[in-house]
């Protein structure tokens, strides 16, 4: 699987979709959208040359199981999910689809049980939120040796800056004016 790098467009509201699409990003990640615009969606993404990554938790309309992993699959056909849930990060697995595990460090027993968790599911790389932590992008990097993605509270340049100086591979941000 290839890790994807840099800036990563997140796209929150579908009138964010064609900014997305006229970024240089290979990739465009949906936060939020609902099952019934997901296909059309995904197959203008990739008419456009961009891998498409689901944020599979918070597509209204599909369940977090084996079947609607399976519809997602055959029906819209993204390039990876992310997902809180640990059954998500190992049925993309299973799947051969690119696996992003997405961890919230609020604090220090957060941290932990989200390193049991990854090691658990074995996903592909972990998203870190939020991303404006560098000595904790490190230290998660530093416990599991997988790429880290660093994400949520993203709004300067700064930030992307800092959290690709703290080790991650890519950012993933909302905010349009950070696409470029």
């Amino acid at each position: 699987m290839q890790i994807p790098k840099g800036i990563l467009p997140a796209i929150r509201r579908i009138k964010d979709f064609e900014d997305a699409l006229q970024t240089t990003s290979k990739y465009v990640i949906f936060l939020e959208t609902r099952l019934s615009q997901l296909n059309q969606l995904v197959r203008h993404a990739k008419r456009c040359h961009k891998k498409v990554l689901i944020h599979f938790d918070l597509i209204q309309g599909l369940k977090a199981d084996e079947h609607g992993m399976e519809f997602l699959i055959h029906a819209i056909k993204p390039d990876g999910v992310l997902s809180t849930r640990g059954n998500v990060i190992q049925l993309a697995k299973k799947h051969d689809l690119l696996a992003i595990q997405r961890i919230f460090l609020l604090d220090s027993i957060a941290l932990k049980n989200n390193v049991k968790l990854v090691k658990r599911s074995q996903p592909d790389c972990i998203e870190v939120l939020p991303g404006l932590v560098p000595s904790m992008i490190q230290i998660v990097h530093e416990e599991t040796g997988l790429p880290i993605i660093a994400g949520g509270l993203i709004r300067e340049e700064s930030d992307i800056t800092t959290a690709l100086e703290a080790g991650a591979v890519a950012v993933s941000t909302s905010e349009r004016e950070l696409w470029q």
